[in-house]
This record gives structure tokens, C-alpha cells and sequence, in this order.
């Protein structure tokens, strides 16, 4: 079953990048019409987090997000397996980079704060590009896709690390040398390592891993998506800064910020959001399951 995957994945990383959208957006479109868990998701997360939307519009909303799914997924053994060169020429446009540079020119270290929106797995390769990097990593549910998975990953220069303490030294020793690290901060963190603070006014249960870094290694914290542009035109990259807040020592005040930036990268374009994620799957002690 894996060997298969892998030749599917070569065939899609072949592809155009506007052949490879379309093929992803197709993808989507069923995804939309036959049941399944990510619709289900879709609609429920949407529900939840734009009860202001009428239905018609949520509605459109969760197609979009649905096929933007799609391209998520036939696109994403292009970064791992398609020509550098040519995933290189895939960024179009850089907003905030002037950000970016004067973080990195600090000399303490980038925290780069990459929700799961857009292309996250060109995140990690645009930004292997222009600085070291060393990124949180979980295992692939498939052992036969992960080393050729791991591979694509790194193949720009990101150093890998597990999400237990001896990754979190090795992060901490990153932006120490005045690197980056690049941390997704939209899962759920289950039992340890996380506090409740609203995400589209629900509480959330929320990662603490980079207060616990910005605190102990001053390092300067930026929010970043590759915003996938239509018809297969490329990638714009942002930047975006972090608010005061997600400095701060107390833990819900910062909490709240870290969330608020991943919704005003959201906001960027709300269908290319994740939403088929289990985002409120912990809940405060004797709130009702939301899923």
C-alpha cells in the first residue's frame, strides 16, 4: 500500500502546478458531495466559529474550504518529491518580509508561528531557504511514507525534531544560535502542555511550548501562512507580526494572543483554514463534547 501511495505521490509532484490544483480541487469537490469526515468537520467548525454567517453562506464557505482541502492534499508530494528548483519559483510574492529580515538580522532567534492554513509543508521549505531552521515533527500514521516523507521535508536544510523534551531542547539550542524554529500552534496539545484560552471565542485548548521558548530565549516570534493564490498562480507568503501579548508571563494573556494571531491569519482567507481538525476536541472540565 505504501509503495503505491509513493508512485501517486511521484505522479502528482509531476504535475503542473495548475494541473495539480485542478486535480486537488476536483479532489474537493467530492469531498463536498458525498459524506464524509472532513465535511462533517467542515461544517461543524464553521458552525461553531461563524454562528454570524447565515446558512447559504456558511455553506459556500465550507465548499471552498472543502476543495482548498483537496488542493492541500495532491499538492503537498510537490514540496516533498517535485523539483526544487521549480517549488523555489512557486513563491510569488513575500508581505512582511521586512519583518522577517529584521527578526532574523536580531540575532536571537525567529520563532515562526505556522498555523495549519494554505501550504504549511512550503512554509518549512521556503523558510529552510533563507535561514536554519528546526521544526517541531509528529510521525506519519503510514511507517512506509515516512522516510521518504521526512526526506522531502528536509531536503532544503530543516533539521526535524519529535515533539517530546529532547526536541524541545534541541529548539531551545536553535534560537540559541540564532536560528529559527518553526511551531504549529493549532493542535491540541491533549492532557500536558496546555491551557484553555478562546479561539473564535470557544475555549481552546492551546499549546504552551512557545511562551515557554519566547521566555526563555528572547527570541522574536512571527506568525507566517503560504497563502495559496487561484488558479494555480503560486504562493504569497506572510508575514505577520505578534501582538505585544504573546511576550507576556502571564499564561492566559498569552495564551489569548497566540490565538488571536492565528485567526488574523485566518482571516487572510478563511477557506484555506484547516477547519476538518478536531481543534475543540478538549474541553474544560464539565463542558458537553462539541463533536
Amino acid at each position: 500500500m505504501a509503495r503505491l501511495a509513493l508512485g501517486l505521490f511521484r505522479l502528482f509532484a509531476r504535475l503542473s502546478l495548475r494541473h495539480n490544483h485542478a486535480l486537488g480541487a476536483l479532489l474537493g469537490r467530492l469531498f463536498a458531495r458525498v459524506p464524509n469526515r472532513h465535511r462533517t468537520l467542515v461544517r461543524r467548525n464553521l458552525a461553531l466559529c461563524y454562528p454570524e454567517l447565515g446558512a447559504a453562506a456558511r455553506a459556500r464557505l465550507a465548499r471552498a474550504c472543502l476543495i482548498e482541502t483537496g488542493k492541500t492534499a495532491i499538492e503537498s508530494p510537490l514540496f516533498w518529491f517535485g523539483d526544487a528548483q521549480r517549488v523555489r519559483g512557486m513563491v510569488t510574492e513575500v508581505q512582511g518580509e521586512a519583518l522577517f529580515l529584521a527578526a532574523k538580522q536580531a540575532g536571537r532567534g525567529v520563532v515562526v508561528i505556522a498555523p495549519h492554513m494554505g501550504s504549511w509543508e512550503l512554509v518549512s521549505l521556503y523558510l529552510s531557504q533563507q535561514m536554519p531552521i528546526t521544526s517541531l515533527y509528529r510521525p506519519l500514521r503510514q511507517p512506509g511514507l515516512e522516510h521518504a516523507v521526512v526526506a522531502g521535508r528536509k531536503r532544503f536544510g530543516a533539521a526535524l525534531v519529535p515533539t517530546d523534551a529532547r526536541g524541545v531542547r534541541a529548539l531551545l539550542q536553535a534560537l540559541a544560535r540564532g536560528e529559527a524554529v518553526g511551531i504549529p500552534p493549532d493542535q491540541d496539545p491533549r492532557a500536558a502542555g496546555g491551557g484553555f484560552a478562546p479561539f473564535f471565542g470557544i475555549p481552546a485548548n492551546t499549546m504552551t511550548l512557545i511562551g515557554r521558548l519566547l521566555r526563555k530565549s528572547g527570541a522574536t516570534p512571527l506568525f507566517c501562512v503560504a497563502r495559496r493564490l487561484p488558479g494555480g498562480a503560486g504562493f504569497v507568503v506572510h508575514f505577520l507580526p505578534a501582538e505585544a501579548g504573546l511576550m507576556s508571563d502571564d499564561e492566559a494573556v498569552h495564551l489569548a494572543a497566540l490565538n488571536r494571531g492565528v485567526e488574523r491569519c485566518i482571516a487572510l482567507d478563511p477557506a484555506q483554514y484547516q477547519w476538518s481538525y478536531k481543534r475543540f476536541r478538549t474541553r474544560p472540565h464539565g463542558e458537553p463534547r462539541l463533536y
